[in-house]
């Protein structure tokens, strides 16, 4: 199994030019996504509410920057590679499909049995060769692992600092577009969003504080998060697909440590009335994981009043039937 790391010290901090650098590639490929303050959304929750709207990039997520950046570099670096195999949940797995369809590389996607099938067909629409296998992400993880390794294919990561750095670029357009923010909720998958966030912060010298969101059905970021060490935590989270992570990823787990100020736990149901939230006040359509920093803001309502607060609208790629069901609930 050939390793997929591009680079290796997950400690080592951004330059803005840096930032800008990877911006500058990224926007070859898509354009930036906008950032509005919304009426309905800021009387909710009874302060001025800034929302990032990835779920306009080409994937329908924000993960699509890391996945450009990765490929371009991986493309740069082994220009005799065939293709690559990633485990995910949808998101990172469309990515890195992205990616992989603009510099020439083949794709195998794994994704765990019960998987989102609109993310499964959109990774293959995308050209990846789809593998069901296993009961959690996890699962899905182990047996990506073996397949790379049979098929002498590069193992992609879920998480590392080319990946960091590309999804960054959301932050950067944020922190550039809004007004200065107060506080900022980001969603805590496999970490690289809320690093991602933290490596824009810190680049362009800003206060902001960052709050890292876990499903309360997913804890593992959230458990090693206030234990400082790293524990694996079984997954029951239904809506929150894309933030169903069991073990943490260590290198992540550092620089949430060292950056980020808070973790705050909502539940399914808390993240399901976020998604009716946006839907009635923005009219977007939006998945479990995108819908969670507004869910963590709504808990944390009467310490936001008076401020200027950052929501990642991390994606869009919820089922259709998931969604109707979560809007005819109330």
């Amino acid at each position: 199994m050939q390793t997929g790391k591009v680079v290796q010290d997950s400690t080592t901090p951004f330059s803005l030019a840096e930032l800008d650098a990877a911006a500058e590639l990224i926007y070859r490929y898509m354009h930036p996504t906008p950032q509005y303050t919304w009426p309905l959304l800021s009387r909710r929750l009874g302060c001025e509410a800034w929302v990032k709207h990835e779920n306009f990039t080409p994937v329908g997520a924000f993960k699509v920057r890391g996945g450009i950046l990765y490929a371009e570099q991986l493309r740069r670096e082994n220009p005799t590679a065939k293709g690559f195999v990633a485990a995910t949940r949808g998101n990172h797995g469309q990515s890195l499909a992205y990616g992989a369809r603009l510099f020439g590389f083949k794709p195998v996607i794994v994704v765990p049995h019960g998987n989102s099938v609109e993310k499964n067909e959109a990774m293959e629409a995308l050209g990846g060769e789809l593998i069901i296998h296993g009961a959690d992400f996890q699962e899905s993880l182990e047996y990506a692992m073996q397949v790379a390794k049979e098929r002498k294919l590069i193992m992609a990561p879920n998480f590392d600092l080319t990946l960091v750095k590309g999804v960054s670029t959301y932050a950067l357009e944020m922190f550039r577009g809004a007004p200065q923010l107060d506080v900022i909720y980001v969603s805590i998958g496999m970490g690289s969003g809320v690093c991602g966030v933290m490596a824009a912060r810190n680049a362009l010298g800003l206060k902001t504080t960052v709050v890292g969101v876990v499903s309360a059905g997913a804890p593992a970021y959230g458990i090693s998060f206030r234990s400082h060490k790293l524990e694996s935590h079984a997954v029951t989270t239904i809506i929150a697909d894309g933030m169903a992570c069991r073990k943490p990823d260590e290198r992540a787990l550092e620089l949430i440590w060292q950056g980020v100020d808070r973790v705050v736990e909502v539940t399914d149901k808390e993240v399901e009335a976020a998604m009716r939230a946006y839907f009635s006040d923005i009219h977007s359509v939006v998945e479990g994981a995108g819908a969670a920093g507004f869910a963590a803001a709504m808990k944390e309502r009467e310490r936001l009043a008076g401020k200027r607060v950052g929501l990642i609208l991390s994606g869009g790629n919820v089922d259709r039937a998931v969604f109707a069901r979560v809007l005819s609930e109330s």
